[in-house]
C-alpha cells in the first residue's frame, strides 16, 4: 500500500486531505483513483489507512478507515555522522533512516572534505531524501536531520545520550559485544562516525571526554557508509536483544 506524508497539523477527525507534492505524487506518479487504499502518516507516531474519495492534480480527499498510535522506541538512536566526500552523505541519510535512526546530527570534522557554505541546501536534500525512505519503509517517525555543526561546536553544546560509541580505529577500542557486558544499553543511544581518514586525535580524546566509548568494527578498515550501516545493524540487533529479554 502506498504511504503518503500528512503533517499533524492538517489531520482531521475522519477526512484527510493531501495537497502539494504528495497529491501530486499520488495523482500523478502513482496513478491512484477513486476507491484506492492508501496510507498515510504524520511522522510523530501516527498513521492512518484512508479509502480515495475524490482527487484532482492539488488535492486527494480520503475517508479513514482505521487509525493508530505508534509508540516511541525504548532506545531512540541519534546518529553523529561526520560528513562524507561526494553523495555518500544521501545514500547514509537513505539507509539510516531504514535502519531506524531517530535523528542524524551531520558533523564537519578536522578531515572532513565538505564546504560549510555549501550545507544549508545539502541538509534541505538530506531531509527530503529522510522523508522518502520513510514512507518507503515503513517507519512512523521522521527523523530529523540536524544542522550541520563543526565538531569542536557540536561539543560545547554537551549532547547527552545514555549509551554513547564511537567507532574507532584506536587501540583501545574493543568490539561492541565486550563494551555491553560492563555497560548494556541504556535509554536514548548516539554512534559516532567519523569521515575518510579518520578522527583527529585530539577529537577522539574530546568524544571520550563526553563519554563516548570506543568500540572496534573488526579488522578491516571499512569505507564511511559500511562503517555506518554496520554500526547501525549491529546496534539495532543489540537492542532487539534486551527487548527480548
Amino acid at each position: 500500500m502506498n504511504r503518503y506524508f500528512l503533517s499533524a497539523d492538517a489531520w482531521q477527525e475522519g477526512r484527510l486531505v493531501l495537497t502539494g507534492d504528495e497529491a501530486k505524487h499520488c495523482t500523478r506518479v502513482m496513478r491512484a483513483a477513486v476507491g484506492d487504499q492508501i496510507e498515510l502518516f504524520d511522522g510523530a507516531g501516527r498513521s492512518a489507512i484512508g479509502e480515495i474519495e475524490s482527487l484532482s492534480r492539488s488535492e486527494v480527499r480520503c475517508r479513514v478507515l482505521s487509525s493508530e498510535t505508534h509508540q516511541p522506541v525504548p532506545h531512540p538512536i541519534t546518529l553523529c555522522q561526520a560528513i562524507p566526500k561526494g553523495g555518500n552523505m544521501e545514500l547514509i541519510v537513505q539507509k539510516s533512516v531504514e535502519l531506524g535512526v531517530s535523528s542524524i546530527q551531520p558533523l564537519i570534522t578536522a578531515h572532513t572534505v565538505a564546504r560549510p557554505e555549501s550545507l544549508g541546501k545539502k541538509r534541505l536534500k538530506w531531509q527530503r531524501i529522510a522523508l522518502e525512505a520513510c514512507k518507503q519503509c515503513g517507519q512512523n517517525f521522521f527523523p530529523e536531520v540536524k544542522k550541520p555543526l563543526l565538531f569542536s561546536d557540536w561539543l560545547k553544546s554537551e549532547p547527552q545520550f545514555e549509551t554513547a560509541i564511537v567507532a574507532s580505529l584506536d587501540d583501545i577500542a574493543v568490539p561492541l559485544k565486550s563494551m555491553l557486558i560492563d555497560s548494556p544499553i541504556a535509554g536514548n543511544v548516539a554512534l559516532l562516525i567519523g569521515p575518510e581518514g579518520d578522527f583527529s586525535e585530539e577529537e577522539y580524546q574530546s568524544a571520550y571526554g563526553l563519554g563516548f566509548k570506543p568500540i572496534s568494527f573488526g579488522n578491516i578498515v571499512m569505507r564511511v557508509e559500511t562503517a555506518t550501516m554496520y554500526g547501525l545493524s549491529i546496534l539495532q540487533h543489540e537492542i532487539s536483544a534486551v527487548g527480548k529479554i
